[in-house]
């Protein structure tokens, strides 16, 4: 007996530890739900596919007006419980006397059922193997554990709810879930019913509506309405928009397309896209009476049960485009509208309530009422035509915004300013960010013509749903004083109203944006939890980020809050109070930085790491960042990492890291490592005493880089000594979970004088 089964509270200690800390390596994921929406003032059930969902017991849904209870949770059998049934039933055929055979009618052998029943096998674990016979065979079905267990949900949509989309996350044994996309929405709801390929299979008794479905391989869904003659119609499909990225599909998402055939099965229409939004629009005036069908299927008939999709259609307002994409900061704006359906051609909205990035149209019954809106500080003026040519070339005074169009295809603006040697000009395109079809090219000229600067796409990272990143960025320090020429075109030689764009021209003015990852925090009271920071720099800005928890409850802390300077990324931690209650709570983080002798402040965006075709990643933002705080049953206070300031780790040398730890537990020693330490950082020992564990790290001297500044995140793992009979198996640690960030510095080594100085200043 070893000394872990010689004491139960330890063990219990311990196993506790690792149930509550697994969700470092097993967090609970969902992969779509379905349908994934809902009419106000309903109540309906809906499913989510997941992983890791075992003890779900709670919904977290944002926004207000709407509720939601777990049903049921349904988990596949895994290999070992499989086997394990079907070792009982043979047994029990093998064993199972004559006479108990004789007991059923007409002396035929038993069923599955009866024998299962004999052995203590529940109908319901017979049932889940049955199915997964049924979809061994079934070409449709494929097997994807990231979404093989089930969750129902009834959910409550009240009458005065808003429409829009909210975020549901799901709390399990190993914490809170990822969020994933519900919309609400304002028209009767129609769920696909199999078989539904033909025309006669589904009907929509009446328009406007929202058709919700999932595509399986090789479906194609069929949707039959009846039409009249004049009617706009409106066919405005959601897939992408509910499930942004799958990590292991080809181009990275369900491309759905639509297709309208008539009464006599003739095809009147076909989209795969909306301009350049992945998601399909369709567009159709009515020609006469009668029966049409709509079709979504796949472009290449891909399908799986997360390939789900909302198709609202009706004579519904739907906006194309609008113009200017933007205004000034405080200032009312006068907006042009382009689409179907609409009630008017303009509308008049505040500037200032667009700080979210969006403005609301207020066009009821819209299926896009919501648009992309920009707000600058920049003085604004419009592009006016002609401005073609070279000497057509419109006068600009910087700093400039310019809302503008490129009206025709193959046509360029074109922009004059002066500019003075040495200073640094940025001229930016924002289009394709603001929901325009515009691929913008840009060129920088001088007096006498000759290019100085050329830019097609300029990537920006905060911008986690666009794949292709169309918009132009020049930035130049100008060689001479002298009159510079900016033209501005469509690469795709495309154009027309729609084909809006905002052109900043400025001289340099640094900012930054922060993303948090991920969404969805969970943490032990007491303990430690692992974020990331991005900061997304703007204009040169490469200085400092000092990041700041705001409205936190108390005793909540954020360690190794600082982005360092030249950076883009930092790992951080959060840390729970140690004598928390279990609650679910918003943060807020906030970035400070001081940018030409001002402070500057930007709130951190919760965002969603996801991966796009196997390689590509997107910070995707979320509407909220939540922890989930589990209250600590062993009690207790926190690890704490005792000392203020970075520690200072030279090269070819060590430090030590003092932390307020227990010693190593009896019947099994803690582990701790490093996760994803720069070059040439490592653990050199661990050693435990009376007062604080001593961690001591060491910088190899071939690969650590002097100057590099950041922080440490140190897994801690417990390994269980072992037995002499278990010794021939290699010991399996569990994780516990992570030590508070620990900021470092990478220095030069420390000589003879240096320590002389410092001892004379002492």
């Amino acid at each position: 007996m070893n000394r872990l089964q010689q004491s139960p509270t330890l063990a219990l200690i311990i196993l506790l530890t690792i149930a509550t800390c697994i969700h470092a390596q097993q967090q609970p994921r969902l992969g779509y739900i379905y349908p994934a929406g809902g009419q106000q003032g309903t109540t309906f059930e809906v499913t989510i596919g997941g992983q890791y969902l075992d003890g779900v017991d709670k919904v977290i849904t944002s926004g207000e007006g709407m509720e939601a209870t777990i049903v049921e949770h349904d988990k596949p059998l895994n290999v070992r419980q499989v086997n394990d049934i079907r070792e009982k039933m043979q047994e029990a055929r093998k064993q199972m006397p004559m006479a108990m055979r004789n007991r059923f009618r007409g002396g035929r052998p038993p069923s599955m059922s009866e024998i299962a029943e004999q052995v203590g096998i529940s109908e319901k674990d017979l049932q889940k193997m049955q199915k997964m016979r049924e979809e061994r065979t079934d070409p449709k079905v494929q097997a994807t554990p990231q979404i093989g267990e089930k969750v129902t949900l009834k959910v409550t949509i009240d009458d005065d709810s808003a429409p829009g989309v909210r975020e549901i996350r799901l709390m399990t044994d190993r914490g809170l879930s990822n969020p994933i996309r519900f919309h609400v929405g304002q028209f009767p709801e129609y769920l696909e019913s199999e078989p539904n390929d033909k025309s006669s299979d589904s009907t929509i008794d009446t328009l406007p509506a929202v058709v919700n479905g999932q595509i399986l391989p090789g479906d194609a869904d069929r949707f039959a309405f009846q039409a009249q003659r004049g009617q706009q119609l409106v066919v405005s499909a959601s897939a992408r928009d509910l499930i942004p990225y799958l990590a292991d599909a080809v181009p990275g998402w369900f491309q759905a397309t639509l297709a309208l055939y008539d009464s006599d099965g003739e095809e009147v229409a076909y989209v795969d896209d909306f301009q350049f939004h992945p998601d399909p629009a369709l567009f159709y005036e009515i020609p006469e009476d009668g029966t049409y069908t709509l079709e979504i299927k796949d472009s290449v008939y891909r399908g799986r049960e997360d390939f789900v999709y909302r198709i609202a259609l009706g004579e519904l307002p739907f906006v194309t485009s609008v113009f200017p994409l933007g205004a000034p900061e405080g200032q009312k704006a006068s907006v042009e509208l382009a689409g179907w359906n609409l009630p008017k051609k303009s509308v008049a909205v505040s500037a200032v309530s667009a700080a979210a990035g969006k403005i609301d149209l207020n066009l009821s019954q819209s299926a896009n009422r919501k648009i992309p809106f920009a707000v600058d500080t920049l003085p604004e003026s419009s592009e006016c035509e002609p401005n073609n040519r070279q000497e057509e070339a419109l006068p600009v005074d910087l700093p400039l915004i310019v809302n503008g169009r490129i009206d025709q295809s193959g046509e360029w603006d074109l922009f004059r300013f002066e500019g003075h040697k040495g200073e640094t000009v940025v001229a930016e395109v924002t289009a394709r960010r603001l929901g325009s079809p515009l691929d913008s090219v840009m060129e920088l000229t001088d007096a006498d013509g000759k290019q100085l600067a050329f830019n097609d796409d300029y990537e920006d990272k905060a911008v986690g749903m666009t794949t292709h990143h169309a918009d132009s960025r020049l930035s130049i320090t100008l060689p001479t004083d002298g009159t510079y020429t900016l033209r501005l075109g469509d690469r795709q030689q495309g154009g027309g109203p729609s084909h809006a764009y905002r052109l900043r021209i400025s001289r340099e003015r640094p900012d930054f944006e922060l993303r948090i990852v991920p969404a969805s925090v969970n943490v032990r009271a007491g303990a430690a939890a692992p974020l990331t920071a991005y900061a997304v720099r703007r204009d040169g800005f490469d200085g400092d980020i000092q990041l700041t928890l705001k409205d936190a409850p108390r005793g909540m802390a954020l360690n190794g809050g600082l982005i360092p300077a030249g950076q883009d990324h930092v790992r951080l931690t959060v840390t729970a109070p140690p004598f928390a209650r279990e609650s679910v709570v918003p943060l807020n983080i906030e970035g400070t930085a001081t940018i030409d002798g001002q402070k500057v402040q930007r709130a951190a965006v919760p965002a969603e790491d996801m991966m796009q075709a196997f390689i590509y990643q997107h910070l995707v933002p979320a509407q909220e960042l939540l922890a989930a705080i589990r209250p600590n049953r062993r009690g207790g206070g926190s690890i704490q990492i005792l000392g203020e300031g970075p520690t200072e780790i030279p090269i070819g040398g060590t430090t030590v890291v003092r932390i307020t730890a227990p010693p190593n537990l009896p019947g099994a020693q803690l582990k701790f490592q490093l996760s994803d330490p720069p070059d040439g950082i490592a653990i050199d020992r661990v050693t435990f005493g009376e007062g604080p564990a001593l961690l001591v790290l060491s910088a190899d001297a071939d690969n650590a880089k002097p100057g590099t500044t950041g922080n440490l995140i140190v897994s801690v793992l417990v390994e269980r000594t072992q037995s002499r009979e278990e010794s021939a198996r290699p010991p399996r640690p569990f994780p516990l979970g992570v030590l508070p960030a620990i900021p470092f510095k990478i220095v030069k080594p420390r000589t003879w004088l240096d320590e002389a100085m410092s001892a004379t200043k002492r």
